[in-house]
């Protein structure tokens, strides 16, 4: 794959403006997938995505291959988020304590049987992808896209550190102290980590329909485009695995995001294919 890749950005280089679409399209997922996991609003991440897009594309010169090409465009992507303040994300920050605040303000039904059973199924999904995605926006964005690389995306530490620009060293450490921040909030407070907690996810179906998430068309990610819809583990997989790893298989079990298609035309305005 990564010899494609290469091919056609030489083909860019020399100007073959079709090869330039071909490229585009197949990076702008992961990018995609990238930018909606630290910036959590699906718009947000479309606009990112097309910026870090045009960013690639006209910075293609300066890759010599000195890595592969997937990790120089991880490279410029990580970059782009971690400093990037035109998103919703960066003007309201969370943390732990606060998100604890809202979980522990919310008030659920145990008993909650307002809508069938494929319908409920889709808003649990719903719920869970949401709850756990705004988890990760309590990290800072240091660690947030440590965690990400490393462990959602499950890269290794060489690659992610190149990616980062730091050390081997310094990105074990951050992604060290994600994965302690993350799992203790977890194992605290989320019923799929601990069956201890008493928070579920069918729990809050009612507040999901009350606030119009039963509708397809107002759900921000259960109905998404997907490259690929994975789903957790079953429970009993799921609490057969060391507490930590339970916490990365639930962001694992995350469906794999598609790029939206007007990504490609508003790129091509931008460089005008």
């Amino acid at each position: 794959m990564e010899k494609e890749l290469e091919g056609l950005v030489e083909k860019v280089k020399e100007g073959d403006k079709y090869s330039l679409e071909l490229l585009v399209r197949e990076i702008q997922d992961n990018i995609y997938g990238l930018a909606i996991r630290m910036l959590w609003y699906p718009s947000d991440a479309e606009d990112a995505t097309q910026e870090i897009l045009i960013k690639v594309i006209t910075h293609l010169d300066s890759f010599r291959g000195e890595s592969s090409f997937s990790s120089w465009v991880y490279r410029i992507a990580s970059n782009h988020l971690i400093t990037t303040n035109k998103c919703r994300v960066a003007k309201n920050e969370v943390s732990f304590n606060t998100y604890e605040e809202s979980i522990n303000s919310m008030v659920f039904d145990k008993q909650s049987k307002t809508i069938p059973g494929p319908e409920q199924s889709l808003v649990m999904e719903e719920i869970m992808i949401g709850c756990t995605m705004g988890m990760l926006l309590c990290l800072d964005r240091d660690l947030r896209i440590a965690y990400i690389l490393g462990g959602i995306s499950g890269m290794k530490g060489d690659p992610c550190a190149y990616i980062l620009d730091i050390t081997p060293e310094a990105f074990r450490k951050r992604f060290s102290r994600a994965k302690k921040l993350l799992n203790d909030f977890m194992n605290k407070k989320c019923g799929l980590v601990n069956p201890k907690n008493t928070c579920r996810c069918s729990f809050y179906i009612d507040k999901a329909v009350e606030a119009g998430f039963d509708k397809p068309k107002n759900m921000m990610f259960a109905c998404r485009p997907c490259i690929k819809k994975k789903g957790l583990p079953d429970a009993g997989q799921l609490q057969e695995m060391e507490e930590l790893q339970r916490t990365i298989m639930i962001f694992r079990g995350h469906p794999e995001y598609r790029a939206p298609d007007q990504i490609v035309n508003e790129i091509r305005k931008v460089i005008n294919v």
